[in-house]
């Protein structure tokens, strides 16, 4: 049996205090079509932009990037199986903005939880959760 030890506290051994930032990364193969979703549609600033990689900025510690999977030597699949989740401050104001840059989120739905929440795909089929 492994023991592990607690993530927390003055002698820890975790990652929680090294890392500085996350980011996670989409191999796309529409990846003209994918950044632009995200840095017009979105309107994500662009924190570094090469000719096969966008990476935007979501907080100060959160970073989203979209890769052209046709220049990249990982083996990559469709995005069907991600869902990314934005939690926002206000979910009118969210919808709205969505719309007005042309992009059409489903309706909102409360969640048996209480969440309200919508969703959006990307040009690359990936799945993006709106909620607050």
């Amino acid at each position: 049996m492994t023991h592990h030890r607690s993530a927390s506290g003055p002698d820890s051994y975790g990652l929680q205090g090294q890392i500085v930032c996350a980011n996670t990364i989409l191999y796309c193969e529409n990846w003209p079509e994918t950044v632009a979703f995200y840095q017009t549609g979105l309107q994500l600033p662009v924190t570094e932009a090469r000719d096969w990689f966008v990476e935007f900025r979501l907080t100060d510690t959160a970073r989203l990037s979209i890769a052209d999977a046709g220049r990249t030597t990982r083996d990559t699949t469709l995005g069907k199986g991600h869902l990314i989740t934005f939690q926002v401050k206000e979910m009118k104001e969210t919808r709205s903005r969505l719309c007005r840059a042309g992009l059409y989120p489903t309706p909102v739905t409360t969640h048996p939880w209480g969440a309200t929440v919508m969703y959006l795909t990307d040009p690359e089929g990936n799945c993006l959760e709106f909620w607050c």
